[in-house]
């Protein structure tokens, strides 16, 4: 079944190629350098990470490179959220922190029924031989088990604590965008092996499922940029489903 897609995903980086990345890249771009600098010298996601790429399985699209993602954007949202409220360095750099660890541990469980929930109570037994604080390990837990989309969520109590939530969805869901069409789409159809007939039976409604997501949003950060992740991803999807049912015709 991978064989089958591998030209079909091909064509798919070729038309994710030719469009602009989103301007949250572009416009904090110096909130993004500091996030990747936070990941890939703290000790504890250096450590994190190491765990999770032997938990992790990329063949099923929500592996550690995806995982790796939503925590440099998770820590770019979270430098800036933090900065707009007024919070001090310090803070800053320990809830950055945070919800990085909360990004690398959010899909460990993604191949489980429940998976957000599941997942949140793995990590709390994780984190314990961590050098979190009590309250630290409750807002990755409950970060991990709110980042489902289309899901009741739990409150925090702290407003610490919803921020860390908020910008863990978010960042996943961005995810939601151009990355669906270059990676996650094609792992996850080779995955369950679903035959491209059913694929394309099925496209249409996950094209709708991907634009309620743009409503759905969480910090005033992801709010502004979040939908225009989804909108390039609805175009990238658009132009695929033509090409896939033109040049990919006899595989229907």
């Amino acid at each position: 079944m991978k064989l089958i897609y591998a030209p079909v995903r091909k064509r798919a980086l070729q038309i994710v190629s030719r469009y602009p990345s989103p301007d949250f890249y572009q416009d904090h771009f110096l909130s993004n350098e500091l996030s990747r600098q936070y990941f890939e010298t703290n000790p504890l996601t250096v450590q994190l990470r190491a765990f999770v790429a032997k938990k992790l399985d990329d063949e099923f699209g929500h592996g550690l490179e995806h995982a790796v993602k939503v925590a440099m954007d998770a820590g770019a949202l979270m430098i800036i959220e933090n900065k707009l409220a007024g919070s001090s360095n310090d803070v800053i750099n320990r809830r950055v922190i945070i919800v990085q660890c909360a990004a690398l541990l959010h899909d460990i469980k993604r191949k489980q029924e429940n998976h957000a929930v599941r997942g949140a109570a793995y990590a709390r037994n994780v984190l314990k031989t961590y050098p979190f604080d009590p309250d630290e390990i409750e807002d990755i837990c409950l970060a991990i088990r709110n980042h489902e989309a289309f899901k009741n969520t739990v409150k925090s109590n702290t407003l610490q604590g919803s921020l860390v939530s908020d910008c863990l969805y978010d960042a996943d869901k961005f995810r939601w965008g151009p990355d669906n069409f270059s990676d996650t789409v094609w792992t996850m159809a080779s995955f369950f092996k679903i035959p491209v007939v059913k694929f394309m039976e099925l496209y249409p409604g996950g094209i709708k499922k991907i634009a309620k997501i743009k409503h759905s949003f969480r910090t005033d950060t992801g709010k502004k940029y979040g939908p225009q992740f989804i909108d390039i991803g609805l175009a990238i999807g658009e132009e695929l489903f033509d090409v896939i049912n033109t040049e990919f015709a006899h595989l229907l």
